[in-house]
C-alpha cells in the first residue's frame, strides 16, 4: 500500500521533474511514477499539469522577488547590496534548485492567463539589479555604464547559468561559488 500523498508532495515532485526534464518532457504518468501513485490519482490534488507549473514558478518568483525587496530596502553601498543580491541568488539556486530552474527555464510555457503577472515579477527582479548598477555608477562605485539594463541582463545571465551546472556534490561549496561570482560581476562593473 502506498503512502497517501499531499498536494505539497505533488508540487515538489513536479518541480523536481520540471527542473530535470522540462515542462513538456514531464507527463502526468511520469509524475505519478515519481510519487508511486497512478497518474489519474493526481487529479485529486490538482486540476492539471499547467496548475503545477504555475505553482512551482510562483514559488521560484517569490523567492527571487523577496530577495530583491529585502536587499533594495537595506542600507549599504551599491557594491554591498550587489554582493547581497549575488549571494542571495546563489543561495536560492543551490538550496531550491527545482523551483529556481523551473522559474528560470520554463516560464515561457505558462498558460497565457498566468504569464503576465509572473513575467512582471521576473522583470521586477531584473530592475533591482539595474537600479543597483545605476546607483553604483551615480555614486562613483562602478565605472560609467552606457546601458544599465543590458548590463543587468548580462549579470543575471551569468548568475542564472548556475542552474545548469551546479551539483551539490561538486567541487565548490555554495559560499565559494557566490564569492567568485560576485568577484566576476564586480570586475565587469568596476
Amino acid at each position: 500500500m502506498t503512502t497517501p500523498k499531499t498536494r505539497e508532495d505533488v508540487v515538489r515532485a513536479a518541480g523536481r521533474l520540471f527542473a530535470e526534464r522540462g515542462y513538456h518532457g514531464t507527463s502526468m504518468r511520469d509524475l505519478g511514477q515519481e510519487l508511486g501513485i497512478l497518474g489519474s490519482s493526481l487529479y485529486s490534488h490538482i486540476d492539471g499539469k499547467d496548475q503545477l507549473l504555475v505553482e512551482v514558478i510562483r514559488r521560484g518568483a517569490a523567492m527571487f522577488q523577496g530577495l530583491a525587496d529585502e536587499v533594495m530596502a537595506s542600507p549599504g553601498t551599491a557594491a554591498e547590496r550587489m554582493r547581497a543580491l549575488v549571494e542571495g541568488h546563489v543561495r536560492i539556486i543551490t538550496e531550491h534548485v527545482d523551483e529556481a530552474a523551473t522559474f528560470l527555464n520554463e516560464l515561457r510555457f505558462l498558460p497565457v492567463e498566468d504569464r503576465a503577472g509572473l513575467i512582471a515579477l521576473r522583470d521586477g527582479y531584473q530592475r533591482a539589479f539595474r537600479r543597483l548598477i545605476e546607483e553604483g555608477v551615480e555614486a562613483g562605485e562602478f565605472r560609467p555604464i552606457e546601458d544599465p539594463a543590458m548590463t543587468s541582463t548580462f549579470v543575471l545571465s551569468v548568475l542564472n547559468a548556475l542552474v545548469r551546472w551546479y551539483r551539490p556534490a561538486g567541487p565548490a561549496e555554495p559560499d565559494e561559488i557566490a564569492s567568485r561570482m560576485y568577484e566576476f560581476v564586480m570586475e565587469g562593473l568596476t
